[in-house]
């Protein structure tokens, strides 16, 4: 099986995943996420993030800034902008959230497009990969990652005033965000050779992405910000050195 049917079950699997996890606040209006969160498997994600976007993704797209023929650093600030950029957005949902009724359907809207941006630039850094180890550690992250982020949504959306149909539609825009940042990112791999520029910005922003996911995602309930939880924080260094020793044969 080629690397692109891979990359098609993938985006296959991530979708099913997406709506099942969304399935049940959606079929019993859940107003609580307790009992549904996995810590240990989202600090590994986060350290895999990190690992993707520093040790792989970024340095490639500075590689290719440089082939191209680029000496500024392009790679750095478009990953730093993007990280910067998602990080406002959750600044901004933070604020609405402490000035507004929690079931304001301003914070669900708001809380759709920050993950939908994320969502579909992970996908593209799915579809950008070129190698089978790396592909099958970055999908797994996403996997960890994509439940938990998608029942959080879910719950988020059912708390608010949205009628269901219009909370429904807002859920599966999100739902195939990551599906076509699969697609879009293969297809940017295949056009390399006609516009070249494209893989670099993309590997870039998706770094910006995994790094911003991989640290201040979620700001305080973050494992790399938690005080002093050693036992989420290791699995974090483990997904981060696992990368690390993924680039030996990548």
């Amino acid at each position: 099986m080629s690397l692109l049917h891979f990359k098609i079950l993938s985006a296959l699997l991530i979708f099913v995943m997406t709506i099942l996890a969304g399935f049940v606040p959606f079929s019993k209006r859940l107003k609580s996420l307790e009992g549904h969160d996995f810590p240990i498997g989202e600090a590994l994600a986060c350290g895999v993030f990190l690992g993707a976007g520093l040790i792989h993704m970024l340095g490639d797209a500075s590689q290719d800034f440089i082939g191209l023929g680029y000496h500024y650093p392009f790679a750095f600030l478009i990953a730093g902008s993007c990280f910067l950029f998602l990080l406002l957005l959750e600044h901004i949902g933070t604020e609405l959230n402490h000035h507004r009724q929690a079931n304001a359907p301003a914070i669900a809207i708001l809380a759709v497009v920050m993950l939908s941006i994320h969502a579909f630039l992970a996908g593209a850094a799915l579809g950008l990969s070129q190698d089978i180890a790396g592909f099958f550690i970055i999908l797994l992250a996403i996997l960890a990652h994509k439940w938990a982020e998608s029942f959080s949504l879910s719950v988020q959306i059912n708390k608010t005033t949205l009628a269901i149909k219009a909370g429904v539609l807002i859920f599966l825009i999100f739902s195939v965000m990551t599906p076509l940042g699969i697609f879009m990112g293969s297809d940017i791999a295949n056009m390399n050779t006609v516009h070249p520029i494209l893989q670099p910005v993309f590997s870039a922003l998706a770094a910006g992405t995994f790094i911003y996911i991989g640290t201040l995602h979620g700001l305080t309930r973050s494992a790399m910000i938690q005080c002093c939880n050693l036992k989420h924080f290791s699995f974090l260094l483990l997904g981060f050195a696992l990368m690390a020793l993924v680039a030996v044969w990548t």
